[in-house]
């Protein structure tokens, strides 16, 4: 059974304890931020760490706001960060829960041709999930379908058996336990709003300026580091921003809304199921997600949001579903990095800065889905890339 924040975490309001000064801070307590910090402290037992969080639990917005899939890399363009990633991250996934006993279920997912047309995209899709070497997976016909969803109609499918599901938040504050438990201080209601350098050493301090980097947040309280990681997720660009190194690719916020299906319509769904992509949009297409409680969700869709948290219902036509459906579910924001002239960027990127902070300011600046499925392998390349920056 899931326990408490308050059994996972012992850390206090704001920075009051002597100690303000770290060898290394992360701000940001998403998934990405918590398993790099867990990664860290695992790989560097003697330095200090130190994680702030804005909001006043860990892992509320888009960690907590998914739709829980560990993806196995189908969809990815072979040789990218997101495919090596995502397929390596689904594995340390399995193998991390199975280590701490948390639960999962490895129910599967059918991407499903309803149309001659889609049959091309599919064999496309099939083929780079080849290269991406993803396990497990093959293609089944009409009757295929059937026997894995009785009640999925569709000619052809893509058939990974790989794929499961998580509730992402719990994986999520496990890592954050690991954290703590090596030593690390989690801060949370700690709102960053500066990075800049000291221009002198902490009072009382004996050792200089070792720790040069200033970490303020909206309440005057601040945390003295050597180096600093960024993980901000919704706001990566402005951490950037006011660390003086570059606001772009800047983060545009798109909302999906989730629609549940009735219980007493549950057996009609057993693992995902979801369309053949469509490549005029950059999304994945709504899709049917049973979830770690039971439930079944469809969706999202895909809208501009107006508000970087903003989780609040917006109207959402599904007519040809009302009869199975009981009522509006949740909803994630994603955010999405746009580079200069405004294309998506469909990779994760990691970058720095120049002069006194950028050189000693990492930032992870854009880390889409399968962010989650992947946050393993991207504490493992953030972590080297934290080394190698900066000498550790």
């Amino acid at each position: 059974m899931f326990l408490s924040l308050k059994h996972y975490f012992k850390s206090e309001k704001g920075v009051t304890s002597p100690q303000i000064s770290y060898d290394v801070a992360i701000v940001g307590g998403g998934i990405v931020g918590l398993a790099t910090s867990r990664e860290l402290i695992l790989r560097h037992p003697n330095l200090s760490f130190i994680l702030v969080e804005k909001e006043k639990e860990l892992s509320l917005h888009q960690s907590g706001h998914n739709s829980g899939v560990i993806h196995s890399g189908i969809y990815y363009t072979p040789g990218s960060l997101k495919a090596r990633l995502c397929v390596r991250g689904a594995t340390l996934a399995y193998e991390y829960c199975d280590k701490k006993g948390l639960p999962y279920k490895k129910c599967g997912k059918l991407i499903v041709a309803v149309e001659q047309e889609e049959i091309p995209r599919l064999k496309a899709l099939y083929e780079r999930g080849l290269k991406n070497n993803v396990r497990d997976m093959s293609m089944v016909d009409a009757k295929g379908i059937r026997e894995r969803e009785p009640f999925c109609r569709g000619i052809m499918a893509i058939d990974s058996p790989y794929t499961g599901i998580v509730d992402w938040r719990m994986v999520a504050l496990r890592y954050g336990q690991d954290f703590e438990e090596a030593g690390g201080r989690i801060v949370t209601e700690f709102e960053v709003n500066d990075i800049s350098m000291a221009t002198e050493s902490p009072e009382g301090s004996t050792e200089g300026m070792k720790y040069p980097i200033v970490i303020r947040d909206t309440k005057g309280e601040e945390v003295r580091s050597r180096f600093v990681l960024t993980c901000g997720g919704l706001y990566s660009d402005r951490l950037s921003q006011i660390s003086g190194c570059s606001r772009e690719p800047r983060i545009v916020p798109f909302r999906g809304d989730y629609l549940v299906l009735k219980p007493e319509k549950h057996y009609l769904v057993k693992g995902n199921i979801y369309p053949v992509p469509d490549p005029r949009f950059p999304f994945l297409g709504v899709h049917f997600t049973p979830r770690m409680d039971g439930n079944v969700w469809l969706g999202p869709n895909a809208v501009l949001a107006f508000k970087r948290e903003g989780y609040k219902l917006f109207d959402f036509n599904a007519r040809d579903m009302v009869d199975a459906l009981s009522f509006r579910g949740p909803a994630g924001v994603r955010a999405q990095a746009l580079d200069r002239a405004g294309n998506l960027v469909d990779d994760f990127v990691f970058d720095g800065g120049v002069g006194d902070v950028g050189s000693r300011v990492l930032h992870v600046r854009n880390a889409p889905s399968p962010a989650a499925t992947s946050s393993l392998s991207i504490a493992e390349m953030v972590a080297d890339e934290v080394e190698k920056r900066f000498s550790l």
